[in-house]
């Protein structure tokens, strides 16, 4: 079962400013199972996107956005818990005609994160008896990109 309750706003203040937030709380727990082994692997309670982006008639636009998913439990018992994080990216450039330049920063502030998180077990050759333990993807570090864009 899964209750709880969701906020979604989008504002814009100026023509070419705009404004988005979405966040959600959820009380997630499996309905069969005794108290403190209820609780849904991988489900957060809290999660929260924003952003701040600008899309100027001159050409110009750019945004800063953040996004942010709270620790969780990775299994049944919450006695593994999967890594919430906190990410911002930020982007800039300048449209003409059909020409687009720009950079994307991703990772701004360079925060080790984990992108992809699980509650597996393993055994290692020299070990008798299997371990449960999070196997995670890291997330993406501070990375930037440029665009040189052609629309035709």
């Amino acid at each position: 079962r899964r209750q709880g309750l969701e906020l979604s706003y989008r504002y814009q203040p100026l023509s070419w400013l705009f404004w988005n937030l979405g966040a959600n709380y959820t009380y997630a727990r499996f309905i069969e199972e005794p108290e403190a082994q209820d609780y849904i692997p991988l489900a957060p309670d809290f999660t929260l996107v924003s952003g701040l982006n600008v899309i100027h008639n001159s050409g110009l636009y750019g945004g800063l956005n953040v996004r942010y998913l709270d620790d969780r439990p990775a299994n049944e018992a919450n006695s593994i818990i999967a890594k919430g994080y906190t990410v911002t990216d930020f982007n800039i450039g300048y449209k003409w005609g059909k020409i687009n330049l720009g950079v994307q920063i991703q990772n701004l502030f360079d925060v080790e994160w984990n992108e992809t998180q699980f509650a597996t077990e393993s055994r290692l050759q020299n070990e008798t008896i299997a371990i449960e333990e999070i196997h995670f993807t890291p997330g993406t570090p501070f990375l930037i990109k440029s665009i040189i864009e052609y629309n035709f």
